[in-house]
């Protein structure tokens, strides 16, 4: 039998949304607080307004100042998030960066075929929808996109009580980008002799913190604001939230510095797996890479990781990017001047290594 709901003296009072954990009018708080935030990122291409079901984006245009026309254009996209870094951030009370990370993430793995980003979309899960705290977060995506110039073309958040604790959330991130059919990078042009150029990272990134927090807060216990010897003047939580460095507008410029010769022949984003997870991904079969084992400095945080877990050479190496970043494969005549133009535009760069023929998995030298 269907069971009625009483009324009368007996009824029970009416619930609420809100009531029940979810607060409409704190969403349309968020999304006014935003918009000026949004809006920065905004280029010549974006077409439409704020507040429409979908983002609208145009491919080609003929602007004079702006113009962008593609023969035979190929999108490219990609997905990932920030993974625990995010328990960092919340512990140190700290969310303005992790947006950053976010596009970052996203990004510089879009760039490795020779793409331009061209838009970014983000999705939020929230315990409780503080628009005062969306608002850090989606400064910090925004600072990301202007960064990857490209825009934040839309966004979800999604207010779910039962799922997060109240001030916890979670975060994903999509972009899309385009590339000349006859520019596509896919390391196909890879040969013996080429050069491998290392683009430094600025620390962790976004990757290897289940093992990161566990070394240095759980079995070394180190607070945050705790500032070790080794970290040279940094805290704990600082050498740990350092957003992922962004290398899209210096490997374009490169890019397009070479239009006619195909000098540029593979890139690699150094995230999770490391060196030897990464780099062999973009070489041709019966190709490998020797890598100079002593040509950087390895940042003071992996040092301090290694240390103090104690954790083992080979599990730093598979886990971290240990200070390289990007990798860049390009024509050995070529790398003094690729070097030279990437060292212009703010990177901290140098010959890792060269490629030879045999084996499947990096020699290190």
């Amino acid at each position: 039998m269907a069971r009625k709901p009483t009324t009368g003296a007996g009824r029970r009072p009416a619930i609420t949304y809100k009531q029940a954990g979810v607060d409409i009018d704190a969403g349309d708080a968020m999304v006014e607080r935003i918009k000026p935030l949004v809006r920065r990122t905004f280029g010549p291409r974006v077409m439409g307004h704020l507040g429409g079901f979908a983002g609208l984006f145009r491919l080609d245009y003929n602007e004079k100042l702006f113009q962008r026309n593609y023969a035979d254009p190929v999108l490219v996209a990609c997905t990932d998030g920030v993974g625990t870094k995010l328990k960092v951030a919340f512990a140190a009370g700290k969310i303005d960066t992790v947006g950053i990370d976010l596009v970052a993430m996203n990004v510089n793995d879009l760039i490795c075929c020779g793409a331009e980003p061209l838009f970014f979309l983000d999705y939020l899960g929230v315990g409780k929808l503080d628009p005062a705290k969306m608002e850090e977060i989606l400064r910090g995506i925004t600072d990301g996109c202007l960064a990857a110039d490209c825009a934040l073309l839309g966004g979800e958040t999604a207010e779910m009580p039962d799922f997060y604790e109240s001030d916890e959330f979670d975060m994903a991130g999509f972009a899309v980008g385009v590339v000349e059919r006859t520019r596509l990078i896919d390391g196909s042009a890879v040969e013996a002799g080429d050069s491998v150029i290392a683009l430094a990272s600025d620390g962790l990134h976004s990757n290897g913190y289940g093992l990161a927090r566990r070394v240095l807060l759980d079995l070394a216990g180190f607070k945050l604001d705790d500032a070790p010897a080794e970290l040279e003047g940094a805290s704990v939580g600082q050498a740990m939230l350092q957003p992922t460095r962004i290398y899209v507008k210096p490997v374009l410029d490169v890019l397009r510095h070479y239009r006619v010769k195909r000098v540029v022949k593979a890139m690699a984003h150094i995230t999770g797996g490391g060196l030897g997870g990464n780099l062999p991904r973009v070489l041709p079969p019966g190709l490998t890479a020797r890598v100079k084992r002593n040509s950087w400095q390895i940042p003071p945080i992996f040092r301090l990781i290694q240390d103090a877990g104690p954790v083992d050479e080979q599990e730093m190496a598979r886990v971290f990017n240990m200070g390289v970043g990007f990798v860049m494969v390009v024509a050995a005549s070529f790398a003094p001047a690729v070097m030279a133009r990437l060292r212009r535009g703010g990177e901290r760069c140098w010959e890792l290594g060269k490629i030879k023929k045999g084996g499947s998995e990096l020699e290190w030298a």
